[in-house]
């Protein structure tokens, strides 16, 4: 049963048929999927989903071996009387929109629509060993359980609180894992979850089971690989539950992308296993599963892939597949469009081995026809192919590859003809200018695009694409010639890769492109590769912006709060010296400033007050100025209380 890869769309999703390994299914950057013949190492299949570029395939499964009948009738069964040769036939993938296409081979054309079940891009499908049963995992952190022969969903539930990347069936079909982050194993029958696992930090990609036996016999082991980890992690499920850590480790040079293994009947075999790196690397393992191992594994063998220029550059291997022969290996290199396919003789008892290949010679482009949906138009010599687009922008056609490129050198027009046939009747009958002087304006941006394009100068294309006006580029693309329009999305399309700053620029462009030529593009037998590889960088950017987003808001929090902290720790020092000194008068001149104070408009009741109060106390002032001694026997005495009452008599 193959293995997903993961849910990132940079990564494509690449798989070799079970058991036999006689088909590689891959989907490329158009989106399209392509079935080769490893035996013929040719193309057998293509086929185009209606929706190849708004809904990518995400992940790959090829369904079980089995039996399969010449006619309209075709049901899955385990054997046939009439037929004993098994063949992979059904092929499930998983969409960015949500549903789940099964591809049939044996038809060469679509089986069945699996839709309904998520709301979310589907990361990851497996397929049940014996039932005509199919699980499939998605972003809304949903488990669909499908049944093929009605083609609806069977059962449904809530897996984990974050998306669903990865899904494995046990070899008995009775137990299923599922990864977010978290690894969780599932009760088939109950859809309960038997064991839980911590998992890793980051989404796992890979999980896959390393033996076949119960989990009852301590003897059931599963390995999982995430994102962004150098290493394949072993868990075994115990009949104690004390299962939480992993138990073995496998390390790698870089994040793993493909995997292959033959699993393990007994203690006495060794599982195999073959990893394929993000890095392009081949890394083979060998190892006995009997209990925990402290001491990370390394390879037994590792395979890296050149060419055979003067300064080599590594060759990439897309996938790899173990074969009974332990010492053979199935290798799939090169380019998703065109993979290579070999069986390589690989010596184990080296621990590094580069192998150089010239991937140029060894591609090959025959198809067969027979079953292939790539319908190539046959074309006599009198006939005459018209196609939308450029000069010469025709679709390749096999046995007159020749003629045509004799008939282009001898009617290919120069720049100067080119540009004098360029109508810019339309340009000038706007400007106000008149009609019989229709003159190359060098100033107009339409005509300088159309000459960087052509001559593809740099700082001609520069000058033009630095304008921020929204009104300028509109009225730019507009003018522009139809067979300008597909060099412009090329141009974009290279320059939306650079700097972020560019970027911004060209997306004003490119949706001024699609606003006025979308009817004209639509029409371009090959503009599924350009548009392609477009959307998915343009997926990928915007799938990372919202994590970039949310760490943003984070750090923003973060930052603020230690703002705050800091400005209320800081203590201000205190200046102690005086901003006000109030220095004591006299009373003589209190009581002046004091009479000078006073407001005029008083009433003649307060002024009489003031003066009886003030009278009472000058004559207390003299009457000690008398009897000094007398005020100080007074004093002595404790008779200070008497005083004002003998002072009343005396008055």
């Amino acid at each position: 049963m193959a293995a997903d890869l993961g849910s990132s769309s940079l990564q494509l999703p690449c798989v070799f048929s079970p058991k036999s390994r006689q088909y590689l299914a891959l989907c490329a950057q158009d989106g399209r999927l392509r079935i080769w013949n490893t035996d013929s190492k040719t193309l057998h299949q293509e086929y185009v989903p209606s929706a190849h570029l708004s809904a990518t395939c995400i992940c790959i499964a090829w369904g079980p071996c089995r039996t399969v009948k010449e006619g309209p009738q075709r049901k899955k069964r385990k054997s046939e009387a009439v037929q004993v040769e098994e063949k992979a036939d059904l092929l499930a993938m998983g969409t960015a929109a949500g549903s789940v296409l099964i591809y049939s081979t044996a038809k060469g054309a679509l089986h069945c629509t699996l839709d309904g079940g998520h709301s979310g891009g589907v990361n990851c499908v497996q397929w049940h060993p014996e039932d005509s049963l199919l699980y499939s995992g998605s972003d809304d952190t949903n488990i669909v359980e499908w049944d093929l022969q009605t083609g609806k969903a069977r059962s449904k539930w809530k897996a984990d609180r974050a998306a669903v990347t990865s899904l494995s069936v046990s070899p008995d079909g009775k137990l299923l894992l599922s990864a977010g982050q978290v690894i969780k194993m599932w009760d088939l029958d109950t859809k309960e979850i038997y064991r839980k696992f911590t998992g890793h930090s980051s989404a796992v990609t890979t999980l896959r089971f390393a033996t076949t036996r119960p989990p009852d016999s301590n003897g059931l082991y599963f390995l999982s690989g995430a994102a962004h980890e150098r290493l394949l992690s072993v868990w075994q499920v115990r009949q104690d539950g004390k299962d939480k850590n992993s138990v073995v480790s496998f390390t790698l040079t870089d994040e793993p992308k493909h995997i292959d293994l033959v699993q393990s009947n007994s203690k006495e075999e060794a599982v195999r296993l073959a990893v394929v790196c993000k890095d392009g690397q081949l890394h083979l393992f060998e190892h006995f599963l009997n209990g925990p191992c402290k001491k990370p594994l390394s390879p037994s063998c590792s395979v890296q892939m050149s060419d055979t220029k003067d300064s080599p550059m590594p060759i990439p291997m897309l996938a790899a597949a173990l074969t009974a022969d332990t010492r053979a290996v199935q290798l799939a290199y090169g380019n998703h469009l065109q993979p290579v396919m070999e069986r390589v003789e690989i010596n184990t008892a080296e621990r590094h081995i580069c192998l150089t290949r010239d991937v140029q010679t060894s591609l090959s482009l025959t198809m067969e026809t027979s079953v292939s949906k790539v319908k190539t138009p046959i074309v006599n010599n009198k006939s005459k192919v018209l196609v939308p687009g450029l000069p010469g922008h025709q679709a390749p056609v096999k046995g007159t590859s020749e003629k045509r490129k004799k008939d282009t050198d001898t009617k290919e027009m120069s720049i100067a003809e080119r540009l004098g046939e360029i109508d810019l009747s339309t340009v000038s009958a706007e400007k106000g200018a008149p009609k019989g002087t229709a003159s190359l304006q060098t100033d107009n941006f339409a005509v300088l695009l159309v000459q960087g394009l052509e001559s593809s100068d740099d700082s001609i294309l520069n000058k033009v694409f630095q304008t921020r006006k929204e009104m300028v580029i509109k009225k730019t693309v507009a003018r522009l010639p139809l067979p300008a329009v597909l060099p412009l999305v090329e141009e974009l399309t290279k320059r939306l890769q650079g700097h972020p700053f560019t970027a911004v620029l060209m997306v004003r462009w490119l949706k001024a492109v699609l606003m006025h030529h979308t009817s004209y593009l639509a029409s371009l037998p090959d503009l599924v590769t350009q548009l392609g590889v477009l959307y998915h960088m343009i997926e990928s950017r915007v799938k990372m912006f919202h994590k970039l987003t949310k760490l943003h808001g984070k750090l923003y929090l973060l930052m603020t709060q230690v703002a705050t902290s800091d400005s209320s720790n800081t203590v201000i020092d205190v200046d102690h010296t005086a901003k006000l000194v109030y220095e004591e008068e006299s009373s003589d001149e209190d009581e002046a400033s004091g009479d000078e104070a006073l407001p005029d408009d008083e009433d003649s009741d307060n002024w009489e007050e003031d003066e009886v109060i003030e009278e009472k106390m000058e004559e207390q002032a003299d009457e000690e100025e008398c009897d000094p001694d007398i005020r100080r026997d007074s004093k002595a005495n404790g008779e200070e209380d008497m005083e004002h009452g003998n002072e009343s008599e005396e008055e």
